[in-house]
């Protein structure tokens, strides 16, 4: 028998969690947690742990280290997992990073237990490279008349991001089943883009944005340039929130890109308010420009995340792993991911002073700051600061699921609304701006792209990690292309 069992992310876009079951033993694909109003699901922050059986699984393959992808690892060790941790060579760099903040914030600050559970994951790790098999079960007498192996292709949605593609035999069946992971968007900076795989008789495929299409990249970028020099004019702050990795370094890139093309062109004029002697506050620097000339060389850009610097960092260090565009600007002598104008805010006590200067001067500023769905994080201090200053402006340009604030200040931010915060209700006076195209998600047709580039057709394709419009529009989509097979299943 070769099953496909989910337990997450068919309800919605977080807590991927899917198996692969081949006749006794099986393999799970990610075991993430669930966010926003998914976490009511008995699998949230509050009630996490593992409730279904583990003790045939024989290995986990982990797609990509976002958190609703690895957050329930520890749980799942904790459980009685006792196998190996199968993912992609930078993956495997920053598993343990993001593990370490999930763990510090979600789990405890034991300091001894956190170093005990990340040294044990790190044990665990079989980091493989991209197109190489790798055999988890079977073929050395170990299967039980079955067999699996699985290979890695690049999925283009973060560094180390991957599909998973599946070769299972069982009691004479072969059957080659993909899991698509996270899909990332054709011409996104920084990494090659996804290409279907040589075959798949059965398939696994997200629909985050399964009901839409972004932005391309050129209209994105000058999307990005028009909202930042709008709203950069009046002095305020932008305040992007920002996922530590994939949209941080993504967002870095294009800055520069803005930087190096428009230098000593005008960003804005605007009226420097407060103290103007050269200090830090909050390690930003007050006096980059002394006149009331905005420029894209003087502007400011901050990122105030340390697990946001701490990838930008392994993504600088994985330069193999980049595309080649961006590997021909480094050639150039360019450094998309390390420019003059970034400023990086590591310790407590300068971002809680860089949110009081930011938030009673008026210094233009763009400010990167995890969480990216103001669940939590560094961000949350500055929107319940700046919020209900109509001079400054948050911009999304990452997925907000439901039940989280970034969802929330999206839908009711333009009318004028409210958001609570920490049990806290805050007005919403500053500008809400969202640029679609910067999602590391494919678009409705770059997923159909992606299936119907598999020939011949899955006979099997299972929908997943959506919202329910999202997963019926790309079923009708699917549909409409001539696929046939088509599910969206239930958790197991």
């Amino acid at each position: 028998m070769i099953d496909i069992k989910h337990h997450g992310a068919v309800t919605g876009v977080t807590g991927s969690c899917h198996e692969l079951v081949v006749g006794s033993s099986g393999i799970l694909i990610d075991c993430g947690l669930f966010q926003g109003e998914e976490a009511g699901n008995g699998a949230g922050a509050s009630d996490i742990a593992i409730d279904f059986p583990i003790s045939h699984i024989r290995a986990l393959v982990v797609t990509h280290v976002h958190i609703d992808h690895v957050g329930r690892i520890p749980y799942l060790l904790a459980a009685g997992f006792e196998g190996p941790i199968i993912c992609s060579e930078p993956s495997a760099i920053m598993l343990p990073e993001i593990l370490e903040d999930a763990l510090k914030i979600g789990f405890t600050r034991d300091r001894a237990l956190i170093e005990r559970v990340l040294g044990l994951i790190r044990s665990r790790l079989v980091p493989v490279p991209y197109g190489q098999w790798h055999s988890v079960f079977g073929g050395d007498g170990d299967g039980e008349g079955a067999s699996l192996s699985v290979r890695l292709q690049r999925a283009g949605h973060i560094l180390g991001s991957a599909y998973v593609e599946c070769e299972a035999e069982c009691d004479g069946e072969l059957e080659r089943i993909v899991f698509s992971g996270d899909l990332g968007a054709p011409h996104a900076p920084l990494l090659p883009e996804p290409r279907p795989p040589e075959r798949a008789d059965r398939l696994v495929i997200e629909s985050t944005y399964g009901d839409k299409d972004h932005e391309s990249r050129e209209d994105r970028r000058y999307r990005l340039k028009t909202v930042l020099e709008h709203a950069l004019a009046d002095g305020g702050t932008v305040l992007v929130p920002a996922f530590s990795i994939g949209r941080t370094q993504e967002l870095l890139y294009e800055i520069e890109g803005l930087i190096a093309e428009f230098g000593s062109s005008a960003v804005s004029d605007y009226a420097p308010r407060g103290d103007a002697n050269p200090t830090y506050v909050g390690r930003i620097r007050q006096s980059r420009n002394p006149t009331n000339k905005l420029t894209w060389n003087s502007l400011e850009i901050v990122v105030d995340s340390p697990l946001a610097a701490t990838f930008t960092r392994i993504y600088r260090d994985l330069k193999p792993f980049w595309d080649a565009e961006a590997k021909e600007l480094v050639r150039q002598g360019r450094h998309p991911l390390s420019f003059e104008q970034l400023t990086v805010i590591n310790s407590h006590e300068d971002h809680l002073n860089a949110v009081d200067y930011l938030a009673g001067s008026h210094r233009p500023c763009v400010v990167l700051a995890g969480s990216g769905m103001c669940a939590g994080g560094r961000v949350v201090n500055y929107l319940k600061a700046m919020l209900a200053d109509e001079r400054n402006d948050v911009l999304f340009v990452g997925y907000q699921a439901k039940g989280t604030p970034g969802r929330d200040i999206l839908t009711y931010g333009p009318r004028g609304g409210w958001v609570e915060l920490d049990g806290e209700r805050y007005d919403i006076r500053a500008r809400i701006h969202q640029v679609g195209g910067y999602s590391a998600h494919a678009g409705q047709s770059d997923l159909v792209r992606f299936v119907t580039g598999i020939e011949p057709a899955p006979s099997e394709i299972r929908i997943v990690h959506g919202d329910a419009a999202a997963k019926e529009s790309l079923k009708s989509q699917f549909h409409s292309v001539g696929l046939t097979g088509i599910m969206i299943p239930d958790l197991a």
